[in-house]
């Protein structure tokens, strides 16, 4: 009878907000598909933000609208671990780990120096730096909790590196071509495309455009979004060090705090599918709860937006592209100087 009180009081305190959430998120996931350079996640911020400038005061609907903006995205971050087959990603993802590791190292440390340089919020700072090195939004989405980071900042993150994945998705084949990546092949490209784009659609989208440009079949993009998966594996000690750094800031630290549950549950649901497919179980078993973390991801980006104030976001943005941009950059060329060194282009 309680746990039926507590269950009716929940759905009347945070069902409104939780299903207008839901509401943005279906079309934007619907429309992302059509659209992969955009991605559900960013038509669904944008929608947000739409209405949030004709709806200031959101009432009964702002409980549901912040509980999905934080343990909605929480959970989503725990279904992205059925995505990954741990023993596969290492193995294969070898002969490209010390690119991920320069890449992710420079990002890291680009965006720390311009923060002090630019005196740029430390949260703004970190979370495009970490989302620039890592995979985009899902980065963004498992560090905004453990810094603290209001939707705000999510949302100004989220539109830098969307910004500068589409960039990337568009022109980085045409520039790849201009400098000479092998064309009989999609393995060099497939290892830039997958450690100098962030966002795994944009890496997808780049990819799958090289192959078709000379008729690769899917190579290139095979390749990539192999390198892409073992880029997002960073999640795990990059959110690790960074809670461990930000208790210790505190003067709290403890294991405990040091360890987001939702982390440890991540790991979990990564362990789960590396053993089942060790033991021959069919990864389509876990496709259902890669596609629901996509959408939790979504309806965490609606619920964002929604709380998210457009033109402080247009006022204060200046600076976090120019960040976002150095990043690009910085990450690009130095992809392209370890793949020089390594004899892979």
């Amino acid at each position: 009878m309680k746990e039926k009180r507590e269950n009716m009081s929940f759905i009347k305190d945070k069902g409104l907000g939780i299903l207008l959430c839901f509401l943005i998120a279906l079309p934007s996931w619907l429309l992302g598909k059509q659209f992969p350079i955009v991605g559900g996640a960013v038509i669904a911020i944008l929608l947000g933000m739409i209405i949030s400038l004709f709806w200031n005061n959101k009432g009964k609907a702002q409980s549901g609208i912040q509980f999905t903006s934080k343990f909605i995205l929480q959970s989503a971050v725990v279904l992205l671990g059925f995505g990954m087959n741990l023993s596969v990603i290492l193995q294969t993802g070898k002969e490209s780990l010390p690119i991920i590791i320069g890449t992710i190292s420079t990002s890291l440390i680009v965006a720390w120096i311009l923060h002090k340089i630019m005196h740029i919020p430390g949260n703004i700072s970190t979370l495009i730096g970490v989302g620039s090195s890592i995979c985009g939004g899902s980065a963004i989405a498992a560090t905004a909790p453990i810094i603290d980071a209001d939707d705000h900042e999510v949302a100004q993150a989220i539109s830098v590196i969307f910004l500068f994945n589409a960039l990337a998705a568009l022109f980085f084949p045409i520039f790849g071509k201009i400098i000479g990546f092998s064309h009989i092949s999609g393995h060099a490209f497939g290892i830039f495309a997958g450690t100098a784009i962030n966002d795994t659609s944009s890496v997808t989208a780049a990819a799958s455009t090289w192959d078709s440009m000379w008729k690769l079949g899917s190579q290139t993009l095979d390749q990539a979004v192999t390198v892409k998966l073992t880029r997002t594996l960073a999640i795990i000690p990059i959110v690790l060090g960074l809670s461990a750094i930000r208790s210790h800031d505190k003067k709290n630290f403890t294991l405990k705090k040091a360890l987001p549950v939702f982390i440890i549950y991540f790991i979990i649901a990564s362990l789960i599918t590396t053993i089942a497919l060790h033991f021959g179980i069919s990864s389509n078993i876990f496709a259902p709860f890669k596609e629901l973390s996509k959408f939790f991801i979504i309806m965490a980006m609606a619920a964002i937006g929604l709380n998210s104030n457009v033109i402080k976001l247009i006022k204060t943005g200046g600076k976090p592209i120019v960040l976002g941009g150095i990043c690009w950059m910085a990450i690009t060329i130095v992809s392209l100087l370890l793949q020089y060194i390594t004899h892979i282009w």
